[in-house]
């Protein structure tokens, strides 16, 4: 896969990035033609890559945006520098937390190169079946559960259950990049480091149990009812809660470090597991 991480390196670049601006001419007194200009530009620039060389690396969106994405057809991750913080990410932050964060973050991206949509697309983001037959309905197999799982939830703001089918891609990402940046941080603690980090004092927790608990952090919301019922029927993710549990409830290596109990909501019998 491709890496876009920060920021496009022609952005330090005074010439050209003067020359990407040129035709922009504002008004601080006319925000809505300010608006449309720069969706004319937009719009323009979009026409002249139709005769161009597909360019794999071109960063399609801004810098300062806090947001992760997969573009299945150049098979590339982006990784902004504007998620490139806290609680996603800090260099001075222990590496559990770091990998509580921005770890899940880039798991997910990578797993949506394997989900609904990102399995129909080859490593050079041609549309074509590179999966045999076998693997194809072994994978709408594993993806049922996790269809059929957040089905059942059930959102307490609207009395609504979530759309399993519309929100299949993101919560086999989320499951998916939750086991990559757990599994990764172990692997990084016990081939290439001596002995555990630090905890964070006054806590109580464990390394691996900041792990789960930064990965929870991130998803902490607040939804009115109208917020709820829009985010399940117009949504593609499910709400933060749900991303949370769904994910957790569905690794063993999360009961075994909080010795959640066998049976309970957070270490059910029955598991899903795409990846």
């Amino acid at each position: 896969m491709n890496r876009l991480i920060g920021y496009p390196d022609w952005i330090k670049d005074d010439e050209e990035l003067n020359d990407y601006y040129k035709n922009y001419v504002f008004d601080s007194g006319k925000y809505f033609e300010n608006y449309l200009q720069c969706e004319k530009e937009e719009t323009q620039r979009n026409f002249e890559y139709f005769r161009k060389p597909v360019d794999k690396l071109m960063w399609v969106t801004g810098p300062a945006i806090f947001n992760a994405n997969y573009n299945p057809r150049t098979n590339s991750i982006n990784l902004p520098a504007g998620i490139l913080q806290s609680l996603f990410y800090h260099k001075d932050s222990p590496h559990y937390l770091n990998f509580g964060g921005m770890g899940m973050f880039i798991g997910h991206e990578i797993t949506h190169g394997f989900d609904d949509i990102g399995r129909q697309f080859d490593k050079d983001g041609n549309l074509k079946q590179w999966w045999t037959d076998e693997s194809i309905e072994a994978f709408v197999g594993r993806a049922q559960c996790i269809v059929d799982q957040y089905d059942k939830y059930n959102m307490d703001e609207c009395n609504m259950t979530l759309n399993g089918v519309h929100t299949q891609g993101e919560n086999i990402a989320d499951n998916g990049g939750l086991k990559e940046a757990y599994r990764s941080y172990r692997k990084m603690v016990d081939e290439t480091m001596d002995g555990e980090e630090l905890r964070l004092p006054g806590i109580g927790l464990t390394q691996d149990q900041m792990l789960f608990v930064n990965f929870a952090q991130i998803w902490c919301s607040k939804y009115t009812e109208q917020g709820a019922r829009h985010a399940i029927l117009a949504g593609g993710h499910s709400p933060g809660r749900y991303r949370v549990e769904g994910s957790i409830s569905n690794l063993p290596e999360f009961a075994k470090v909080f010795n959640c109990p066998a049976s309970s909501p957070m270490n059910p019998d029955k598991k899903c597991t795409v990846w």
